[in-house]
């Protein structure tokens, strides 16, 4: 099964880099714990939380996978994000670092966002656009191909620089419902051109669509456990991933459940929350039957507001002494 696996990632590689002879685009990163990456897929999330919000989220994808000469190529996502609201701008501001590597490419993503907030009867509506910095690099030195000096291939580490925006809606309402839609790398951008002998190749971004929604409500009977259902669906237009949760949450302490992504994983997710700091894992385990290892995940938040000094301060006007 090991052997088999090393050769369906070797199909992968050729089929994923050497199928696309003109432009290589960046698959999104997915995650497990997708309710904790909402300021990375939607702009618009920016500063929907109670405060202040530092979120990160490491992913070690198909944990242990190495390439035919023992090379570590299995996916690794490393995120970073922070947003809060600000009253004086209507709304909030976030920023998310993401470094997301696959075999012999590496990107590094910087994304900027600001989310109007828009009262409503309802609930709340964010209204955000960000932008996004991608800098991505490819060791095409590291590749086997399968013909020497296939002229497909440059022989040498390349990288570029990319700039996009984003955009984003997410509702918030007061009866505990929530859906959002994003979009990613809205212009799809190109960068430098880097020549083979036979042909140009370029890399671009991939527009990336978020559609997400959840609910929460007491068990009824027991209301020390809160039921939070969700689902994340999430699409490039080539191919389109989906994401059904659901968490059991005891007294906002404790809480475990499982995602199922569609023709793909289960994973199961268990976290504990202490005061405003929250520690969460999640492990995947693979449905594909190709003898691929399962999925680590590990999720840190903590959430904190400003408190204004309201300390008593007596002013004396001249005009009444």
């Amino acid at each position: 099964m090991k052997k088999l696996g090393k050769r369906i990632f070797t199909f992968l590689l050729i089929t994923g880099f050497l199928s696309i002879t003109s432009v290589f685009g960046q698959q999104a990163p997915q995650f497990t714990q997708y309710r904790n990456a909402q300021m990375f897929s939607n702009a618009g999330f920016a500063g929907m939380g109670p405060g202040i919000c530092v979120n990160g989220i490491v992913r070690q994808q198909w944990s242990g996978f190495k390439d035919i000469d023992g090379n570590m190529v299995a996916p690794q996502t490393f995120l970073v994000s922070i947003d809060s609201p600000i009253k004086i701008l209507h709304g909030g501001a976030g920023l998310s670092i993401v470094q997301d590597k696959l075999g012999f490419e590496d990107n590094t993503i910087v994304q900027l966002a600001y989310s109007f907030h828009l009262e409503l009867s309802s609930g709340v509506l964010g209204i955000g656009a960000g932008l996004n910095l991608t800098n991505r690099n490819i060791d095409f030195s590291q590749f086997k191909p399968v013909v020497d000096g296939d002229p497909v291939l440059l022989s040498a580490k390349q990288g570029d620089m990319l700039i996009d925006a984003n955009l984003g809606f997410f509702y918030r309402g007061d009866n505990d419902l929530y859906f959002g839609l994003g979009a990613k790398n809205l212009f799809e951008s190109h960068g430098k051109n880097f020549s083979t002998s036979d042909r140009v190749i370029q890399y671009n971004t991939d527009r990336t669509l978020y559609l997400t929604a959840g609910y929460q409500f007491q068990m009824p009977g027991h209301p020390d456990f809160e039921i939070h259902p969700s689902l994340l669906i999430q699409s490039d237009f080539a191919s389109t991933q989906y994401n059904l949760s659901a968490v059991v949450n005891y007294k906002n302490k404790f809480w475990g459940g499982v995602n199922y992504r569609f023709q793909e994983s289960v994973g199961l997710i268990v976290g504990v929350r202490f005061r405003d700091f929250q520690v969460a894992y999640s492990y995947d385990v693979n449905t594909m039957f190709l003898g691929v290892p399962g999925s680590h995940e590990v999720s840190l938040n903590y959430c904190f507001k400003i408190k204004a000094d309201k300390t008593k301060t007596s002013y004396k006007n001249t005009r009444f002494l």
